[in-house]
């Protein structure tokens, strides 16, 4: 089953965000099964003890002593910055808030590819100090990758009359694929999350492990692991954010 329209998506997320949501309607319930039956080249998998990382704004302090050589008492000579515990890296299981993949309460596991894509995700200030984890995976993933087509758009669909299946699947997964990636704003509200949390909850019943989608800060990828446990943190650092980078782009007035 192909998708039925390069609109598939978007019908998808109006329908889920502002109409129907805990029961999904017919043409929502088609559109799920399309992404199961159209993924076969983005299925992926992660190896037992590959190194993902994980970030937090904030750290403890740490406090220094040195032994006085006179009266040989330690004395306290400052604090330091000193990484979150392993435990305070992983999710909470209960009280767990809604995300790009997860709805509230179901805790999932957020890491990334690499560090500093770990450390972009998570927004720092300049001079801000972070704890980044280092986490090991414990048992081989199914991931299905949602980047593909991030950052690209395919304008000439809307002119095409007839457009072939593959035309038509490739324009579906491009906004999947953007919809996943597209940075949160403060003002987005729960429904913003839904199309992609459904979709995320339909990838985790059909067996796979976890989703993967490029990052919109950094270079790497973001992954989504259902399991909270299929990762162990084994080790942690402190990282400042030394410079912060803006790219502007003048609008132009209609």
């Amino acid at each position: 089953m192909d998708f039925k329209s390069y609109r598939s998506y978007y019908l998808f997320s109006e329908s889920v965000r502002t109409k129907q949501r805990s029961i999904l309607d017919d043409e929502s319930k088609i559109f799920l099964e399309a992404i199961v039956n159209t993924c076969r080249d983005r299925m992926s998998t992660i190896e037992k003890g590959v190194i993902v990382f994980r970030a937090q704004v904030g750290h403890v302090w740490r406090p220094i002593y040195q032994t006085n050589p006179e009266t040989k008492e330690e004395m306290y000579v400052d604090d330091v910055p000193y990484p979150f515990s392993f435990d305070r890296m992983k999710p909470l299981v209960e009280g767990a808030q809604e995300g790009r993949a997860n709805p509230k309460g179901i805790p999932y596991l957020y890491v990334a590819s690499d560090k500093e894509t770990a450390m972009a995700e998570v927004r720092p200030w300049l001079d801000s100090i972070m704890t980044v984890g280092e986490l090991e995976i414990k048992r081989k993933l199914k991931i299905l990758d949602f980047s593909l087509h991030h950052g690209k758009i395919n304008f000439s669909i809307y002119f095409k009359q007839k457009p072939s299946k593959k035309e038509v699947n490739d324009a579906v997964w491009l906004e999947i694929d953007n919809a996943f990636s597209k940075p949160t704003k403060i003002t987005e509200t729960t429904s913003d999350y839904a199309p992609t949390q459904i979709i995320s909850e339909f990838v985790k019943s059909e067996g796979y492990d976890g989703i993967a989608y490029k990052s919109s800060f950094g270079d790497g990828h973001n992954l989504v692991l259902f399991d909270t446990e299929s990762a162990d943190v084994v080790n942690c650092t402190v990282h400042q954010a030394a410079e912060i980078k803006y790219k502007f782009q003048e609008l132009e007035e209609n």
